[in-house]
């Protein structure tokens, strides 16, 4: 079972790692999508928001790769993610396999690592830390 968190790690930082270099560095050609995906890609492009985007997706592939920090690029990546998905779902969804694939993989990582995101579904509550609420208003 170590071996599939290993394949799947390694897999999902090469994908980020490859796709966040060819948006700088254009190795794969970039097949003009048309209607709205192919102007929200352009949108991307001419506003070099595609550094912010895909700038991400290099250092959490990066940081996969490298082993080290896991949770922190998953963090960086999930966002990434539903962006991926939400463009192909609604713009693009002929093409929606890789996204499936890749956030499949997201998954088999962050089962891993879950432990390090327990805090954050931990419900606190919403309620005043002092035991009085004379002393938290300062009037004591």
């Amino acid at each position: 079972m170590k071996y599939i968190f290993v394949i799947a790690r390694v897999l999902l930082g090469l994908v980020f790692t490859v796709f966040g270099l060819n948006a700088f560095l254009h190795f794969f050609p970039s097949p003009t999508l048309p209607g709205l995906a192919g102007q929200f890609m352009g949108a991307l492009s001419g506003s070099h928001y595609y550094v912010i985007a895909f700038g991400t997706e290099l250092i959490g592939g990066a940081l996969l790769l490298s082993d080290r920090y896991v949770p922190l690029a998953l963090a960086l990546l999930g966002p990434v993610i539903v962006n991926i998905l939400s463009f192909h779902v609604f713009l693009d969804s002929e093409n929606i396999a890789p996204a499936i694939v890749v956030t499949v993989l997201w998954f088999v990582v962050f089962s891993q690592v879950r432990s390090s995101f327990a805090g954050l579904f931990e419900a606190r509550d919403a309620g005043l830390k002092s035991s009085s609420r004379s002393e938290a208003l300062g009037a004591a």
